[in-house]
């Protein structure tokens, strides 16, 4: 349960919108937590923006506790465009981080129209979401996948961290999701039901590159005094590995690959591509593999491979070549 203690800066009326998103959307905490920092520089936005407060007030110092029904009801469609294009121009948001903004407000307000009814009408019924361009995503060759599980087999930790490496490589798991991984949970089958992002539960297969490096780790793996007796990945002090010291073990890696500009995202990136490109999975079925909520986000693998196609027809020398017949 969310209470005031936890967000003593907010009025009952958003803490409410919180436990709502909390238990009934089952939103998880990372993303309530969104919700709060987005309510929360939209409503001190607000104040600077109606003059409500002194302008050279710091914004971390704007109080919101008195927002109430009537400030609410104030709010128009105007304010949220003049809110984003603030977010745009004075805090250098992405388009992505904009878009966000947009689903909060959204919810916020429909909350406030539906289940509150502190409003007759939602004026962010018709809030558009920014334009973001869609760029491929940046991902490992085959190669140099090769090349990164190599290095992965280096070190001191050489069994934990390949098998991490290896299970970001083959089955394209969030960094929330390995972390959380118990080998407890592993089944005779070589699944794992694990419960990725918006609280969606899904099943990982792991491969046999991925059970063999489990199983070399596990020969390894402390048993006396871990704290976290279940879980599978464990630090140097016996304990659950955080998602810090997995994005260092990754970017150690790559590092030492020689391919620095990557991240522990880019590898779930690398395992989608290379089971589209060699698997012959379809989209729909990566769609599940990788736990996307709609199949327009797995779609993006599919351009990655097109482009590839017409990088490949682009490169053949007779492509140069102009037909004399067509010459005057």
């Amino acid at each position: 349960m969310i209470t005031r203690q936890d967000y003593k800066d907010f009025p009952v009326l958003m803490v409410e919108f919180l436990n709502y998103m909390d238990a009934i959307r089952n939103k998880s905490k990372n993303t309530i937590s969104e919700y709060a920092s987005d309510l929360r520089l939209f409503f001190r936005f607000l104040k600077i923006y109606r003059g409500d407060v002194p302008e050279d007030t710091p914004l971390d110092e704007i109080d919101i506790s008195d927002i109430d029904k009537k400030d609410i009801r104030r709010i128009t469609l105007a304010d949220a465009y003049a809110f984003l294009s603030w977010c745009k121009d004075e805090r250098d948001n992405s388009a992505r981080t904009r878009a966000r903004k947009v689903s909060t407000l959204r919810a916020f307000f429909k909350y406030c129209t539906v289940q509150k009814h502190v409003i007759d009408e939602n004026p962010m019924q018709e809030l558009e979401t920014p334009k973001m361009k869609q760029s491929l995503p940046k991902y490992l060759t085959l190669d140099e996948s090769m090349k990164l599980l190599s290095k992965a087999a280096e070190g001191p930790n050489k069994e934990r961290d390949y098998a991490i490496i290896t299970l970001f490589l083959n089955c394209g798991m969030r960094l929330s999701e390995l972390v959380s991984l118990n080998y407890t949970d592993i089944r005779d089958d070589n699944t794992v039901k694990i419960t990725g992002k918006g609280n969606k539960e899904r099943t990982i297969y792991f491969n046999d590159a991925c059970i063999a490096a489990i199983n070399e780790y596990m020969k390894v793996r402390p048993v006396d005094g871990v704290k976290d007796k279940e879980a599978l990945f464990l630090s140097n002090r016996k304990q659950r590995i955080s998602p810090k010291t997995v994005q260092h073990i990754v970017y150690t890696t790559l590092e030492k690959a020689g391919l620095e500009g990557y991240s522990v995202h880019k590898l779930r990136h690398t395992a989608a591509t290379l089971m589209y490109q060699y698997g012959d999975v379809d989209v729909l079925l990566l769609k599940e593999i990788l736990g996307h909520e709609n199949v327009g986000t797995t779609q993006i693998y599919t351009h990655v491979v097109n482009d590839q196609l017409k990088s490949a027809t682009d490169a053949n020398p007779l492509n140069k070549i102009a037909n004399k017949n067509t010459e005057d």
